[in-house]
């Protein structure tokens, strides 16, 4: 199961022809019925794996890790396809054993209040709406503490639910091309689940600080220093491990207070400090939050710009000096109400509650989630059972002294009793020699986006008060906030993702 060695004569530095053999452009590259929801076993995929968090911290061979957090989709929606595309199933039968399978599933079938039922539908064919890249014609799928619990009980057209069909339609891989690259070539967990049944800001709070701190819904308005208590931020500056965070628009992290302004910069330096491989241990890059080119995949937002914006991010570390030490993350904050069929778990929080209502324990569904590194399996899936608060897990193991697995260890590395029990995603990397081959073309054309929704975007039904084209009401924020706020534009030459 190791992969194929390296070229042991190829130049170690980042010059054209080393990125063109990496990128295959160069000779030698190349459980349930409709509806009801399964349980999450919580297993890996094989136990003979020699995993990095095996061996010593300092020994693993990362030193760079860039974690990228997209908006509000589910993995059954996004990359369900997974479960049916039989070339990658063969391909992972052939590496891993007969047993490898991905836990997707995109044909079910979902009641409404009147107990209708409805086939979940390719969006892109199935008629329901003019532009199947926004969503534009359909509210926004309900992703709220109250609304996610009713899609647990009810299904996700169920009462309560604040969906229509919109929320049961799904994507195919040639919809959305560079992520089924990255899930293709790299290491995909399918029971990697939204930390919290709450929406976006709850559940970036957990990615930041392994908490909401009791919050159950979005803050409106967004306040610089909103957010109280430690973060992973605060835990590496300690040990004097370099951090640093990027950003297009909103600086989600100044939530936190002006003292987070030490590890915040401009997107454009991203991609600079790629190219000069000086990023810091931990890089963490944010998209665009705001207006009509958004790249965030929030609905609404015309998700090939996400596409494209991922490609560039992704591109300018796997084209660093620092790739063949590094480890990238795609994941998704939410699963924005859209359709999965397993079964969140519940999981150790301080504030875990019998009651229901009350309960932080309570995980949400599933979202997209790729780990791509030189040392991630190649096409692999991960099973084990996760959340955002496995990256803050894997960061405490590798810079702050944290066991590899459980909840034990010398000190107090952990944030909160969340990330003390969080799995380690280090599991999906592998100890052997590492393979930095992409094995597909990153320069690949991209379908370039479409125009903004026209608003009002259903019937007569206003838009939120304060809302605007591409945005939505939990946006709002206060002037302090704004003033730190730099809005992405069409400018081609500042966003290339926007090239078409």
């Amino acid at each position: 199961m190791t992969d194929p060695d390296p070229d042991p004569s190829a130049p170690a530095g980042p010059d054209r022809r080393t990125f063109l053999r990496r990128a295959g452009l160069v000779a030698g590259g190349a459980v349930a019925a409709g509806g009801v929801l399964a349980a999450c076993s919580g297993k890996s995929p094989t136990t003979t794996f020699d995993s990095v968090i095996d061996h010593p911290a300092k020994e693993s061979g990362i030193d760079t890790v860039v974690v990228l957090t997209l908006e509000n989709r589910s993995f059954d929606h996004m990359i369900g396809w997974l479960g049916t595309d039989e070339a990658y199933l063969e391909a992972g039968r052939r590496r891993y054993g007969s047993r490898f399978r991905v836990d997707g599933r995109q044909d079910l079938r979902y009641r409404d209040p009147r107990g209708r039922a409805f086939a979940t539908s390719l969006l892109t064919t199935n008629g329901l709406q003019p532009e199947p890249f926004r969503g534009c014609t359909h509210p926004i799928p309900g992703h709220g503490w109250n609304s996610g619990r009713a899609q647990l009980a009810h299904g996700f057209l169920g009462a309560g639910t604040g969906n229509d069909e919109y929320a049961i339609g799904y994507y195919r891989g040639d919809d959305v091309p560079f992520t089924r690259d990255l899930a293709r070539r790299f290491t995909v967990f399918d029971h990697w689940h939204a930390p919290l049944m709450a929406g976006t800001f709850p559940n970036r709070q957990y990615l930041h600080s392994a908490t909401s701190d009791g919050r159950k819904e979005d803050p409106i308005p967004l306040r610089v220093g909103i957010f109280e208590g430690p973060t992973i931020w605060d835990r590496l500056g300690a040990a004097h491990v370099p951090a640093r965070y990027y950003h297009n628009d909103l600086p989600i992290i100044t939530l936190w207070g002006r003292r987070m302004d030490r590890w915040r910069s401009p997107i454009e330096d991203y991609f600079d400090d790629a190219a000069a491989g000086k990023l810091a241990n931990f890089v963490m890059v944010d998209p665009a939050f705001r207006g009509d080119y958004r790249t965030d995949d929030h609905s609404w937002a015309d998700i090939r710009y996400g596409q494209r914006f991922v490609r560039e991010v992704f591109r300018a570390f796997a084209q660093s000096p620092q790739w063949e030490r590094g480890v990238f993350v795609l994941i998704y904050d939410e699963w924005g109400g859209f359709f999965d069929h397993v079964r969140p778990p519940i999981v150790p929080d301080a504030r875990r509650s019998a009651d229901p209502q009350n309960d932080f324990g309570q995980t949400g569904f599933r979202v997209p989630a790729i780990v791509a590194s030189p040392r991630a399996r190649v096409g692999g899936v991960d099973h084990s059972r996760s959340d955002h608060t496995s990256v803050l897990r894997f960061l405490e193991w590798r810079f702050l002294g944290a066991p590899a697995r459980g909840p034990g260890g010398d000190g107090r590395w952990w944030l909160t009793t969340r990330d003390r029990h969080a799995h380690n995603l280090g599991t999906a990397l592998g100890a052997g020699r590492p393979d930095p081959e992409l094995a597909f073309d990153v320069d690949a054309p991209l379908a370039p986006g479409g125009p903004p929704c026209a608003f009002p975007p259903w019937g007569t039904a206003p838009l939120p008060p304060g809302s605007a084209a591409g945005t939505s009401s939990e946006w709002e924020a206060d002037e302090e906030l704004q003033s730190l706020t730099r809005q992405v534009v069409p400018d081609r030459s500042a966003a290339p993702w926007l090239l078409p």
